[in-house]
């Protein structure tokens, strides 16, 4: 909905995506400290987190999707459209892992102590054994939590507002002239059905969502693993500094020994990995944006709607990690904030961040190997919306200099 809406706002002064970017920073930064404030009442505080959580996520879609389609408005040519797609991706995990240190190192100062196995695992419900827990546990190191965790919300806003600033500043839209003269209106299911019509794009977003699907699962399960597989409690906020992946890296850290050293290795190599794969389909997606310009010259301005898909797929596939990863783990008998885990968690922890991830990007991989534009398809995409381009400019310059012959 959001690309739609994008693709549908009139040209201002300051372009088509800017006011979008300009307008939802400050509510943004302002739901994202709120999920960490802890009100203090007695009941809705579910309810508190469920509703700033969903405004603060609507907030980063309507800034991250045209944040993602700025680059189809800075430049025609493909290669500075690649180049401005690494550039992109690589600021983007540069704040991802800046925000990891930030909130890793600021809130892992704090001292929280885990639940000893005898005490926990000899409860028959855990909520009980929790509840005991909060009594006997000093609220003053619950305090010094909350607060560490609103410090680090409140610096990582403070990064927010600054990277909108630059963007803001810094970045130049560009018109394409067949905009000037076509503005004909396409309602939702329209737009919809054209874009998901379009072969190329279904075989990319396909192998995107499988392999975001892996490094989520990969991402969101790695702390865990680090913590209770090989024993890293202490050490796992500082692992994740490095992890931001290839498939023998991935086998090496679960059928090696625990090692610290391997880990950190581990984690650095499968880096690399990450970013090229997130980098990979984010730079193939302005190919399949021209592609579908030249087989629909009468239908402009849907690219907001092709990036929306992306960032929809990405939080599609962080919600189903979640859910895989919480089902399968209460399933294994993970208790939460223990000291130790039994021996069917630590298998689960194995999978879901090794065997299921290099499943899942096997699969990503057969999908792209479906994807229809390859170089000599894309050099004659290139040559014709080039010819499209000129055969636009001289039609309105005819039209310019008739208007000014009759006037």
């Amino acid at each position: 909905m959001v690309g739609f809406f994008i693709s549908k706002t009139s040209w201002t002064r300051f372009g088509r995506l800017m006011p979008w970017i300009m307008f939802s920073t400050p509510f943004a930064i302002i739901s994202y400290f709120l999920i960490w404030f802890v009100p203090d009442i007695s009941t809705g505080q579910v309810m508190w987190y469920l509703v700033f959580y969903c405004a603060f996520q609507t907030l980063v879609t309507c800034f991250h999707v045209p944040y993602s389609a700025l680059t189809m408005f800075i430049s025609r040519e493909q290669s500075e459209r690649d180049s401005a797609t690494a550039y992109r991706m690589t600021v983007e995990v540069l704040g991802t892992v800046l925000g990891t240190a930030i909130q890793g190192q600021i809130v892992g100062k704090v001292d929280t102590p885990c639940v000893g196995s005898p005490f926990f695992f000899g409860l028959t419900n855990s909520s009980v054994a929790m509840e005991e827990l909060n009594m006997t546990h000093d609220t003053g190191g619950l305090t010094d939590t909350r607060n560490a965790y609103m410090i680090a919300a409140g610096v990582i806003g403070g990064l927010y507002i600054l990277c909108a600033f630059i963007l803001v500043l810094g970045v130049k839209e560009r018109r394409e002239s067949c905009e000037l003269q076509s503005d004909e209106p396409v309602s939702f299911f329209q737009g919809l059905k054209l874009v998901m019509n379009h072969g190329p794009y279904i075989k990319l977003i396909a192998g995107f969502l499988f392999t975001s699907l892996a490094f989520m699962l990969l991402e969101g399960n790695f702390a865990l693993f680090c913590t209770y597989t090989l024993g890293f409690r202490n050490e796992f906020q500082n692992i994740l500094l490095a992890i931001m992946s290839a498939i023998p890296f991935l086998i090496l850290v679960v059928v090696l020994d625990s090692n610290l050293f391997v880990t950190y290795l581990v984690a650095v190599a499968a880096g690399i990995s990450v970013a090229a794969a997130f980098l990979l389909p984010w730079s193939m997606l302005p190919d399949v944006i021209d592609d579908f310009k030249l087989q629909h010259p009468s239908s402009p301005g849907h690219e907001a709607i092709f990036f929306s898909f992306y960032v929809f797929f990405t939080k599609f596939t962080a919600g189903v990690s979640l859910g895989i990863s919480t089902l399968s783990l209460d399933f294994a008998g993970y208790q939460t904030r223990g000291c130790s885990q039994p021996s069917q968690v630590h298998f689960t922890l194995k999978m879901l961040v090794s065997a299921v991830p290099v499943g899942l990007i096997l699969l990503s991989l057969l999908l792209f190997k479906l994807y229809p534009i390859d170089e000599e398809k894309r050099s004659k995409n290139k040559k014709a919306l080039q010819d499209l381009r000129e055969e636009s400019n001289s039609s309105s310059e005819s039209d310019n200099t008739e208007l000014a012959s009759i006037v």
